[in-house]
């Protein structure tokens, strides 16, 4: 296992120990873990991410990567698959996943940036547009 790996597997294990809450540098951070499927393996990615929840059954997610040139593998699952599983509390369920472009991506952007200036830092550390994704809960 990476020592990303690693970190993620911690974090997944405490977010699920825990009903969604997590501590450290995430403590009060709207956490989801999202199991996606692999873009060319077609087998199953469990990723811990930040969410910016939006209305009941929308929470938006952001392939920042920390600010790296290239956009997460995470990214590229939802794009092949739009199916996701989603964790986010104590719930889990099915969602699809939709790309958000244009100015509603930048007005979306921009409150998780007030929200959290980390990911300004993860922008101005870019030159790439920093996707935003929408996670829609089907029922």
């Amino acid at each position: 296992m990476t020592d990303m790996s690693n970190f993620n597997q911690t974090i997944i294990d405490e977010f699920r120990a825990n009903a969604g809450q997590v501590g450290a540098g995430f403590a009060g951070a709207p956490m989801v873990i999202i199991t996606t499927k692999g873009a060319k393996s077609g087998r199953p990615r469990v990723n811990p991410l930040v969410g910016l929840p939006e209305d009941v059954g929308t929470i938006y997610i952001f392939a920042s990567k920390g600010g790296a040139p290239s956009n997460p593998d995470w990214y590229y699952n939802l794009l092949a698959h739009p199916d996701v599983q989603v964790e986010f509390g104590p719930d889990t369920y099915a969602a699809t996943a939709t790309e958000v472009t244009g100015p509603k991506r930048d007005e979306i952007f921009d409150r998780q940036k007030k929200i959290m200036p980390g990911f300004a830092e993860y922008e101005a550390n870019t030159t790439r547009v920093i996707p935003v994704v929408a996670l829609t809960r089907k029922d």
